[in-house]
């Protein structure tokens, strides 16, 4: 799992560690980790052009010490200090010494950046907030015009400079990396859009922080995760497999609540999802039985409505259910988990919902950046903007488990606390008409199987982004494609 942790967090951890090393110590084991990924971006280190980009924080000394590196294998190396008066001091005289140059006015190095073969940004570290200062945004645009012409690479040290770490957010101009090296802990910036397109490939460099939860106590510390990203194996964990004595009432029956005569198709994708998301059968409720039937002939359709359709151990409604706020507000009253998309989200009165979750009856909500907007009473270029935090908001308002869908898909769980799972699958192709439908379906299959809001999202989005990719391979596909290859991402998940 990629766990990502807090500013302060890993300050905390840096701080402890620094305690117990020698002075200098830990920046060098960054430098180290920093040029040897550059040396292999660069893949022929003697003869190259590497311009530092150089702050006066901690990361520009890992920019200049990295640098120090790269000169003794032969690159040219110069340092564009930004601010000259309080570049790292040690650093420095390791580049001089190493042959590097200093550029000390920042002004004068535009076409420097522009035909170096290798950019390192070292211009804000961490800490950093609101974009870049009026004095870097030359140096990120050459980078970006030099990397656009094919000509260099640009590799952020920890976090591309002008994002913001904790909470992914982009509030005015930021470096474009190609190669994001990263010390120590993942920050939720790089996990979470806007700022992940800034940080290109992530690559990881291990420092020695300890940053695992410990217990309470008398100089403990409580390293809380801001967010995670699942990997193949975690995802496996929860899938869920049939016993030998599994029936289909005891592996789950799903119930989909969704479709109108204005949007059958919607009723038909649900139920896709749905019969291949692990539960052991699926119940239609809704006016596109035929159209369901028709396609899916092994669903159980019922016309008596929510209450009167049989067992079920969940429940999807909403997806292309038009204006039947009856239907939605029948489900909401049911006790089991329920899964709520597209026009649900519309027609659910959140004090219904918030009642769920002081029954103890699992709720989770899936809407897009435009519905998200919606709900929360703001602008959808404020969700996008800020992922993290309207996920939090939403399911601290309604009690509810949230998968806030998106190009960084986000799991909260009910009440907004704890890490935010963020979705490490996918592909802009599944930005298509009916693929919400399909994952509605299969996140609703998984809450049947017996998995928790939180997981039964996290898993919908995971496996739902394999098949969109394996459906896609570069070209554009329809919900259903996405449909058809589910079973191959659950397989492909399932055998690790």
């Amino acid at each position: 799992m990629r766990t990502a942790y807090s500013v302060e967090t890993v300050r905390a951890a840096e701080r402890e560690l620094m305690a117990r090393l020698p002075e200098g110590a830990l920046m060098q084991r960054a430098a180290a980790g920093l040029a040897a990924a550059c040396a292999d971006v660069l893949g022929r280190v003697y003869g190259s052009r590497v311009v530092l980009l150089v702050g006066s924080g901690d990361n520009g000394g890992d920019a200049l010490y990295a640098g120090a590196r790269l000169a003794r294998r032969g690159a040219g190396v110069r340092a564009v200090l930004l601010a000259p008066g309080r570049a790292h001091a040690g650093g420095l005289a390791a580049l001089r010494r190493a042959g590097g140059s200093v550029v000390a006015d920042a002004g004068s190095a535009v076409g420097l950046v522009e035909r170096a073969d290798l950019v390192v940004d070292g211009i804000v570290g961490i800490g950093g907030k609101g974009g870049l200062r009026e004095e870097a945004v030359p140096l990120a645009e050459a980078a970006r015009r030099g990397r656009d012409r094919g000509r260099g690479v640009v590799v952020a040290v920890d976090l591309p400079s002008g994002v913001d770490a904790d909470t992914g957010e982009v509030r005015g101009a930021a470096v474009r990396a190609d190669v994001t090296v990263t010390f120590g802990a993942y920050k939720p910036g790089l996990l979470i859009d806007p700022a992940r397109e800034y940080a290109g490939v992530v690559r990881f460099v291990d420092i020695g922080l300890e940053l695992e939860l410990e217990p309470d106590g008398a100089g403990a510390r409580a390293a809380a995760a801001r967010a995670e990203a699942l990997q193949h194996g975690e995802v496996a964990r929860l899938l869920p497999v049939p016993a030998a004595e599994s029936d289909k009432y005891r592996r789950g029956v799903v119930g989909i609540a969704a479709g109108s005569a204005r949007y059958p198709g919607a009723a038909v994708l649900a139920v896709a999802g749905a019969l291949r998301g692990g539960a052991g059968a699926v119940r239609y409720v809704g006016p596109a039985g035929s159209a369901v039937l028709a396609r899916h002939p092994e669903t159980l359709v019922s016309e008596r409505g929510p209450a009167r359709a049989g067992r079920v151990q969940a429940w999807v409604v909403g997806p292309g259910a038009g204006d039947d706020a009856a239907t939605v507000g029948e489900v909401l009253a049911a006790d089991v988990p329920v899964l709520i998309d597209a026009d649900g989200l519309r027609l659910a009165e959140a004090g219904a919902v918030r009642g769920r979750g002081e029954r103890g009856v699992p709720t989770l909500m899936t809407p897009h950046a435009g519905e998200a907007a919606a709900l929360l009473g703001v602008e959808r270029e404020e969700v996008e903007a800020g992922r993290l935090a309207a996920v939090r908001e939403l399911a601290a308002r309604y009690g509810a488990a949230v998968l806030l869908k998106g190009s960084t898909t986000l799991v909260a769980e009910a009440g907004g606390g704890g890490a935010v799972r963020v979705n490490p699958t996918g592909t802009p192709w599944l930005a298509t008409a009916g693929s919400g439908d399909v994952l509605s379906g299969l996140g609703g299959s998984l809450l049947a199987a017996g998995l928790s809001a939180v997981d039964a999202g996290s898993v919908a989005a995971y496996v739902h982004g394999l098949a969109g990719r394996f459906a896609a391979e570069g070209a554009p596909v329809s919900a259903e494609d996405v449909a058809r290859r589910i079973p191959e991402a659950w397989r492909s998940v399932a055998r690790g």
